[in-house]
C-alpha cells in the first residue's frame, strides 16, 4: 500500500498493556502522501460530543477501526474547552458512547465492556470507572433528569409473539409467520422486539427500580431505524418525558410518516399528545430552560420525509402552538438554548454547507454565525465560546471553538492531526452551472492533489442519493470525494435538482419527475466542466448510490456516448418492482404519485415509465453493481436484475455483493475491498 502502519502507544496518554483487544491510533508513518483506502480506515472518527454544565470541559469519543481484527473499538476522551489538557479516560475493547454529564462533575456513558451495554461512571480525572446499572438487557441510550434522582433509557424489550410461542412443539422451526405489512424495516427482520423507554431511580451511585414506560405497547421509542436520544426529552423540572413515537402499526405504519411528540406526566402516569392533528413526522422534542414551552421539529405534509422541518413551540400552560421558523427555508438540526433562554443555536443548511446559526427568541430574527466552505455536525454551548464538530470535503471531523459574535474558528481536537500532516489534499472549487431551463445548478468540482492544469485527467460525474439529501462539504468513508481526486480523477459533484440547502422549492422539484429536470441538471455540469482543457472528455464516468444508482442506470440509457464507465451502489434499477418490495412504502408513494396498477393516475405512470429497466435496450457502456444482502430499503434483487441485464446484453460487467452489508457498508475489510474493486473498475475504463 505505500506505508508502514503499526500500533502504538495512544497519542493522549499509554495504553494499558493488558489489553491485546485495544484498537486505538496508530503511529503512521506514509511512504507517499496519498490518501488510500487503507489510510483512509486509519482516521480516528469523532462522535458524540458534550459540554459540561460548568461550560469549561468537554468529553467526546472517538473511533478506530482495525483491519485485522474487522471491527472497530471506541473510547472516551475530555478535554478543556480551549483545547487543552485533552485525556483519554477509557480503554476497553469494546464501545463507549453517549457520555453525559452528571450534577457532581462525573461523566455517565454507555460501555460494552463486560459483554452487555450498561451505564457507567467515570470521575473527569479517568479515575474510579464504576457500572451503575444492572439491566437485564442491553441499554442503548439514556438521559439523567435534571435533580439527578432518575434516569431514563431505552431498551429492546418483548411484544409480540414468536413462532415458537405460537407452536411452543416447533422450537426450532425457522418460518416466520406474517399477517401485517413492515415485517422488516432497513436491515432487520421485525422481531418480537420494540425499544421502550425506561424509568429508573438513580440514588447511591446506582440505577435501580426500572419501569418500562410503554409497557406492552407494539411501539418504537425511539424512532427506527436512525433516532437517537435526540428524540427523548426531560422537562427542566424534572416532570415530564417529552418522546417521539409513531403510534402505528403495519400497513398503516409503511405507509405514513405521521409520528407524534407525547408528554408523559411523570406524577400521573398520563399522557398528551401534543401533535395531534400534524400528520408528518414530529420530532426531537426539547424544552425551554424555564420549562413553559416545549419545542420540536415538524414536517408539514403527510408521507413525505424530506420535507422542510419546521421549528414548533408548544405553550405547556395553555396549550397553543407557534410556528418559529416561518421565514426560514431551511431544517433546523443540533438545537440548544442559552441558559437565559433568549438565544437558540442550530445547525441549518445554505448552499452546500452546513452553517451555524442564532435566533431572538423574541423577535424570532435569524441569523448566521459562520460561514465558509465546511459542515457543521452539532454546535453546543461553553464558557464564552460555542463548540461544534466540523467536516470538510478534504478533512474529517474535529472539534472547534466558534465565537458566537464574529464566528471565528479555532481547532480543538486534532484527533487526526499527525495523519493528515503527511497527506496532499486535493483543491475543492465552487461552480455555478446554468441548466436546461436557466436555472444555476452548484457544483463542487474537486481537483487531484498537485493539479498541473497543463495535463489531462479522467473526471467523475458524481450523482447523489436521497432523492433529498444534500451535495455539501461532507466527510465519507465509503463515498469520499478527497480519495476519488488523490486517486488521479477530476470529480464533478453538482446539486441537481431535488437535493438540499438551496430552499423547500429546489429540494421539492424531484418527487414525481424522476428522470427529468434533474438529470438535465447533472448533465449540464458535466458538460460543462468537460470543456475545460484539463478534464479528458473521452475518459468519463457516472458513479452513484441509492438514488445515485437508479441515476446511474438511467443515465446507461440515456448518456449519448458521454462516459466510458458506471458504477452503481445499491441503485433501483426496475421501480415498480421496487414499489412492491420495498420496506417504507410511503416514500415511494410519494416520490412517484401512486401505485403502478393505477392506470388512470397519469403522474404515476410518467414516473414508472421512467424506470431505468425500460431503457436496458440503450445500453452500452462497462458497467458495474454493487449491493448488500441486507439493504431492505433497496432489496438486492435489484441489483442482480441490473447486472444479468448487463450480462445478457454481453456489457462488460461486474457484481460485487455484499451479503452482511445493509445500504452502507461497515465493516473495514468490506469497506477496504469496496474502495479496491471500486477504482479497479474506473481504473480499467478510464486510465
Amino acid at each position: 500500500m505505500g506505508h508502514t502502519c503499526s500500533a502504538s502507544s495512544s497519542i493522549f496518554g499509554m495504553c494499558p498493556k493488558d489489553q491485546p483487544n485495544l484498537i486505538g491510533p496508530k503511529d503512521i508513518t506514509l511512504d507517499q502522501p496519498t490518501l488510500t483506502p487503507e489510510v483512509l480506515w486509519s482516521f480516528g472518527r469523532l462522535g458524540e460530543v458534550v459540554v459540561s454544565p460548568c461550560g469549561k470541559k468537554v468529553a467526546y469519543t472517538v473511533s478506530w477501526y482495525s483491519k485485522e481484527e474487522n471491527r472497530s473499538n471506541s473510547e472516551l476522551f475530555v478535554m478543556d474547552t480551549d483545547g487543552s489538557n485533552i485525556q483519554q479516560l477509557t480503554y476497553t475493547a469494546g464501545h463507549e458512547f453517549n457520555p453525559t454529564w452528571t450534577s457532581d462533575g462525573r461523566i455517565a456513558y454507555i460501555s460494552t465492556e463486560g459483554g452487555s451495554a450498561q451505564i457507567w461512571t467515570i470521575a473527569s480525572d479517568g479515575k474510579g470507572a464504576t457500572k451503575i446499572s444492572q439491566f437485564d438487557g442491553d441499554i442503548n441510550g439514556f438521559s439523567i433528569s435534571p435533580a439527578g434522582n432518575k434516569v431514563l433509557f431505552i431498551s429492546e424489550v418483548k411484544v409480540d409473539k414468536t413462532t415458537a410461542d405460537i407452536h411452543p412443539d416447533l422450537p426450532k422451526a425457522s418460518g416466520r409467520i406474517i399477517n401485517d405489512m413492515m415485517y422488516r424495516h432497513w436491515d432487520v427482520w421485525e422481531d418480537e422486539l420494540y425499544s421502550h423507554i425506561f424509568i429508573a431511580d438513580l440514588s447511591n451511585g446506582k440505577v435501580s427500580n426500572p419501569v418500562d414506560m410503554m409497557k406492552d405497547l407494539p411501539y418504537d421509542s425511539p424512532l427506527k431505524p436512525f433516532g437517537g436520544m435526540e428524540e427523548i426529552s426531560w422537562s427542566p423540572c424534572g416532570k415530564f418525558i417529552a418522546y417521539t413515537c409513531k403510534k402505528l402499526t403495519g400497513k398503516e405504519y409503511a405507509f405514513s410518516t405521521n409520528s407524534d411528540i407525547f408528554l408523559y406526566n411523570m406524577e400521573s402516569g398520563e399522557e398528551k399528545n401534543v401533535s395531534e392533528g400534524m400528520p408528518g413526522y414530529d420530532k426531537a422534542p426539547f424544552f425551554t430552560p424555564d420549562g413553559a414551552k416545549l419545542l420540536w421539529l415538524s414536517m408539514e405534509r403527510p408521507g413525505f420525509e424530506a420535507d422542510k422541518d419546521r421549528l414548533f413551540a408548544y405553550n405547556m400552560a395553555t396549550g397553543e402552538k407557534e410556528y418559529l421558523t416561518q421565514n426560514f427555508d431551511s431544517s433546523p438540526a443540533s438545537l440548544e438554548f442559552t441558559a437565559d433562554g433568549k438565544t437558540l443555536y442550530f445547525v441549518a443548511g445554505v448552499e452546500a454547507t452546513y452553517q451555524i446559526y442564532k435566533m431572538d427568541m423574541e423577535t424570532k430574527a435569524i441569523t448566521p454565525v459562520t460561514k465558509g466552505s465546511h459542515d457543521y455536525h452539532s454546535v453546543a454551548i461553553a464558557d464564552g465560546a460555542l463548540i461544534g464538530s466540523k467536516v470538510t470535503i478534504t478533512k474529517p471531523a474535529e472539534i472547534y471553538s466558534i465565537n458566537p459574535e464574529t464566528g471565528e474558528e479555532r481547532e480543538l481536537s486534532f484527533i487526526n492531526q499527525k495523519l493528515l500532516a503527511q497527506i496532499e489534499m486535493p483543491q475543492v472549487q465552487r461552480r455555478w452551472v446554468k441548466s436546461s431551463d436557466g436555472k444555476m445548478v452548484h457544483t463542487w468540482v474537486i481537483l487531484p492533489p498537485n493539479f498541473d492544469s497543463t495535463k489531462t485527467y479522467p473526471a467523475l460525474l458524481y450523482c447523489e442519493g436521497g432523492p433529498q439529501s444534500s451535495v455539501s462539504q461532507f466527510w465519507s468513508y465509503r463515498w469520499n470525494f478527497s480519495i476519488m481526486a488523490s486517486s488521479g480523477y477530476v470529480v464533478v459533484a453538482p446539486s441537481r435538482r431535488g437535493t438540499l440547502t438551496f430552499g423547500q422549492q429546489w429540494t421539492d422539484a424531484i418527487s414525481k419527475d424522476h428522470g427529468g429536470q434533474e438529470m438535465d441538471d447533472l448533465l449540464a455540469c458535466i458538460d460543462e466542466v468537460s470543456q475545460e482543457p484539463w478534464v479528458d472528455a473521452n475518459r468519463m464516468g457516472a458513479i452513484g448510490a441509492s438514488y445515485g444508482g437508479y441515476t446511474v442506470f438511467w443515465l446507461a440509457g440515456h448518456h449519448n456516448k458521454r462516459f466510458k464507465a458506471f458504477i452503481a451502489h445499491c441503485g433501483v434499477f426496475h421501480s415498480e418492482m421496487e414499489y412492491y418490495t420495498t420496506e417504507e412504502m410511503f416514500f415511494d408513494e410519494w416520490e412517484m404519485g401512486g401505485a403502478p396498477w393505477d392506470k388512470s393516475n397519469k403522474v404515476a405512470q410518467k414516473s414508472f415509465a421512467q424506470s431505468p429497466h425500460h431503457f436496458v435496450d440503450k445500453w452500452d457502456t462497462p458497467i458495474m453493481v454493487i449491493h448488500g444482502g441486507n439493504d431492505f430499503r433497496i432489496p438486492y434483487t435489484q441489483g442482480m436484475a441490473a447486472f444479468n441485464a448487463a450480462q445478457m446484453r454481453g456489457i462488460p460487467s461486474k457484481f460485487l455483493f455484499f451479503p452482511d452489508e445493509n445500504h452502507w457498508v461497515l465493516k473495514p475489510q468490506n469497506g477496504i475491498l469496496w474502495q479496491r474493486e471500486f477504482f479497479g473498475w474506473l481504473d480499467k475504463w478510464l486510465k
